[in-house]
C-alpha cells in the first residue's frame, strides 16, 4: 500500500503535531476539526513550530514553506474520504471515536487505512465497529509529536500484515522509531507511565510530599526530565484520568484505581496547562503549585 495523502481528525494538541510531521515528511495532509477556530489556531501553531525548527537549523525555509503548503483544512469529515491513511486524534472518549469512524465510513475508498491515536482504548473494539477491521490499527504518537521519536503501533486482532507494514513504513519515513504493542489496555508507554503519575497524585493526596517536593524528587532523584505532577499537567489531567479508568476497567486490578484527588481536579475543571490550572497554577508569570 502506497501512502501519499493523510487525513487527520482533530486539530488539538496531538492532531496539529501529527499534521506538522506528516507535511514535513512530504505527505499531503487534510486536517479536520468541527471548529474553524481550532483549525485556524492549529495552522498558526504549526507555522510557529516550523519557524522554531528553521531557526534551530533542523529544517530550511524551503522545507517550512513546502510543509505549510501541503496542509489543507476542513470542517467536513467527508473531505478526508479520499485519503490513503486516516489518523483519528480526537478526544480520549470511545463514544466520540465511534461517531467519527461512523461519519467517515460512507466516504472512504476501499483501500483507505483507518488508524487511531488513542493512548489506551481497545483497538480491536474500535475496529469491530467499522467496515474494515483488517485495515484498522493503533497509531499512537507521543506528545509533543514533532519532538518525540517514538510511535506505538498497535494491531487489533483483525489487523492484516499489509496494513501494519504500510503504517510501519510511514513511521520510518517520519524519521521516528516504532514500538510494536499488543492490544491490551494502555499499551506499553501509558501502561507504565500513567500509573506512576497516579501514584504521585496519591503521594500528594496522602501528604507524603507537596507538589514541589514530589516533582523535585523525581527530577533530581530519578533523573526524569520533568516531575510526574508537572507531566500530568502537560498531558492533561482529564486524559490521565481517562487512561486510569481504562486500566481499572480493563484489568480489574485495584492497583489501577484512580486517585480521588485526580478525580476532584478533573471535576473542578483544573485540567492542567490547557486550562491554566492543574497541580500548578499557570495564570501568572511563573507556574505556582496549586496546593
Amino acid at each position: 500500500m502506497t501512502i501519499r495523502t493523510v487525513g487527520v481528525v482533530g486539530a488539538g494538541q496531538m492532531g496539529n503535531g501529527i499534521a506538522h510531521v506528516m507535511a514535513l515528511a512530504g505527505y499531503e495532509v487534510r486536517l479536520n476539526d468541527i471548529s474553524s477556530e481550532a483549525l485556524y489556531a492549529s495552522l498558526d501553531l504549526i507555522g510557529r513550530n516550523l519557524e522554531r525548527q528553521m531557526k534551530r537549523a533542523t529544517i530550511t525555509d524551503a522545507d517550512r514553506v513546502a510543509a505549510l503548503a501541503r496542509i489543507a483544512t476542513t470542517t467536513e469529515l467527508a473531505d478526508l474520504g479520499s485519503s490513503d491513511l486516516v489518523i483519528e486524534a480526537a478526544t480520549e472518549n470511545e463514544d466520540v471515536k465511534h461517531r467519527i469512524f461512523a461519519g467517515l465510513a460512507p466516504h472512504l475508498g476501499p483501500e483507505t487505512i483507518l488508524t487511531t491515536n488513542t493512548s489506551s482504548i481497545s483497538i480491536t473494539r474500535l475496529a469491530s465497529r467499522t467496515d474494515r477491521p483488517e485495515k484498522f490499527m493503533g497509531f499512537h504518537f507521543m506528545n509533543p509529536v514533532p519532538v518525540m521519536k517514538l510511535v506505538e503501533l498497535i494491531r487489533g486482532i483483525a489487523t492484516d500484515q499489509a496494513t501494519f507494514d504500510a503504517c510501519a513504513g510511514v513511521v520510518e519515513r517520519l524519521g521516528k522509531t516504532a514500538a510494536t504493542a499488543t492490544d491490551y489496555p494502555a499499551f506499553i508507554v501509558n501502561r507504565l507511565l500513567i500509573p506512576m503519575v497516579n501514584e504521585a497524585v496519591y503521594a500528594l493526596f496522602e501528604g507524603v510530599g507537596d507538589v514541589r517536593s514530589i516533582d523535585m524528587a523525581m527530577r533530581l532523584g530519578a533523573n526524569h526530565p520533568m516531575g510526574p505532577l508537572e507531566l500530568a499537567d502537560f498531558i492533561g489531567l482529564d486524559t490521565c484520568l481517562a487512561i486510569m479508568n481504562v486500566l481499572y476497567d480493563g484489568l480489574a486490578d485495584s492497583k489501577y484505581r484512580p486517585c480521588p484527588l485526580l478525580v476532584k481536579y478533573v471535576e473542578a475543571g483544573w485540567l492542567g496547562r490547557k486550562a491554566g490550572r492543574g497541580f500548578y497554577d499557570y495564570r501568572g508569570d511563573e507556574p505556582v503549585p496549586s496546593r
